[in-house]
């Protein structure tokens, strides 16, 4: 195989169909199969039974190298292994050492011996097994051979994999990789992601798509909501190359690579520093808290979190009634109260505050649907206030002003570590 090597996965088994089981295996066998070199090109996942044939079929016209997961137990609905054999015109061949194996393994988990569970020991002649730590079934590895009535055209590599994830990754991680690298030229490939918040997909692709491509990378996005990753793949210099420009572009957005989130950030951030923060949480009902409570080792950082969703409970926390009265609840002067009493009430380095309307109704011409104001009271007493529009459904509303709200003490934090240094 060689650098152009075409990948292609199946998935067997009905239960992946059925919902009954979800399928992690391309995930894995992507992020295993990277530092060789090689990349999917191609994933199905089919039931048991001649659908397996059929993508086979479809296999072999494309692909170097198939990965086939699952169908190698000793049930009748294991079929994967004889139609694999059957399409190359193999015959089936027990080995003996497999048979030892599981004959061992059967007699001291105390489990009788049947001709049944022996089948897994038969294998496609010519192949090589691969040894499963966890379970009964190996895992077989076919060389190419000429094919069957369609000479010259040769078999792509085929590597056959039990299903159950707790069998297939100790395989591959122990056997298959060092397997496929002797068969396969490694090749000079990074692949590095950054996580730019805030900006839109579109936006991030016309700001820098076109001149991250002129450097000859293999550029993809994956947008979430109120973030955007972008991936490169291409050699170390193209990596350093395109981080610098995407540094450049996006600045502050670009979340540093030892933070998974935003709120991962937060916590580590103000964890380092000694310093803690609460809230008070209006249209974003404690969805802030969540985020960053979701976080280990939050607990050292996040002092309380207060949902003040009536006007009552804004008052509660020492916002006046007559400043509710004069502005309005959703207003910048009840944001920035909120947060300076959120911060007197706390004891907090940090507190943050969020009053909006969410929606669907409530809006008005001044203030429509999806306003938001954000309040930040910093160590300094000094209060920034924001506003937003997020016009939107509720739930993607509370979202995306918990990151806003999150991304004004990112900046807020940056800034201050600047000015110390």
């Amino acid at each position: 195989m060689n650098n152009g090597t075409r990948v292609e996965v199946i998935n067997t088994g009905s239960e992946l169909l059925y919902g009954q089981v979800l399928n992690t295996h391309l995930k894995f066998l992507a992020e295993s199969l990277f530092p060789l070199g090689l990349s999917i090109q191609k994933q199905v996942t089919v039931p048991d039974g001649p659908a397996i044939r059929f993508a086979l079929e479809d296999a072999f016209k494309t692909a170097d190298l198939i990965l086939i997961t699952g169908g190698l137990g000793p049930t009748s609905d294991d079929l994967t292994r004889d139609i694999v054999a059957e399409l190359l015109n193999l015959p089936l061949e027990p080995k003996p050492e497999i048979e030892s194996y599981i004959a061992e393994r059967l007699t001291r988990r105390g489990i009788p011996i049947s001709d049944r569970i022996m089948r897994q020991a038969l294998c496609p002649k010519g192949s090589r097994t691969i040894h499963n730590e966890f379970g009964t079934a190996p895992g077989i590895y076919i060389p190419p051979i000429l094919l069957p009535n369609k000479q010259p055209q040769f078999s792509p590599h085929i590597i056959l994999l039990p299903g159950p994830p707790r069998e297939l990754r100790p395989m591959v991680e122990n056997h298959v990789v060092k397997l496929l690298s002797e068969i396969t030229p490694r090749t000079q490939r990074s692949m590095k992601t950054w996580r730019v918040i805030g900006t839109p997909e579109s936006v991030v692709e016309d700001r820098i798509g076109a001149e991250l491509l002129g450097l000859g990378v293999e550029l993809g996005y994956c947008a979430r909501l109120g973030e955007v990753d972008i991936r490169i793949v291409g050699s170390n210099e193209q990596i350093s190359k395109s981080e610098a420009m995407i540094l450049e572009a996006f600045g502050k957005a670009v979340l540093p690579k030892s933070a998974h989130s935003l709120e991962e950030y937060i916590v580590t951030e103000l964890t380092k520093r000694g310093q803690t923060l609460a809230t008070a949480e209006s249209c974003t009902g404690g969805h802030i808290a969540n985020l960053i409570t979701n976080i280990s080792g939050s607990s050292a950082i996040f002092t309380h979190g207060f949902v003040s969703y009536a006007n009552q409970a804004k008052e509660a926390l020492g916002v006046p009634s007559d400043l509710i009265a004069s502005n309005g609840a959703v207003s910048e002067q009840v944001a920035e109260s909120l947060a300076l009493n959120t911060k007197r009430v706390s004891g907090a380095s940090f507190s943050l505050a969020t009053t909006g309307i969410a929606g669907p109704t409530g809006g008005t011409d001044t203030k429509p649907v999806g306003t938001i104001y954000i309040a930040l009271s910093t160590p300094e007493d000094r209060c920034i206030i924001e506003r937003h529009r997020f016009h939107t459904d509720r739930l993607s509303f509370k979202q995306l002003a918990s990151q806003a709200a999150l991304s004004l003490l990112r900046r807020v934090l940056i800034e201050t570590q600047i000015n110390a240094s």
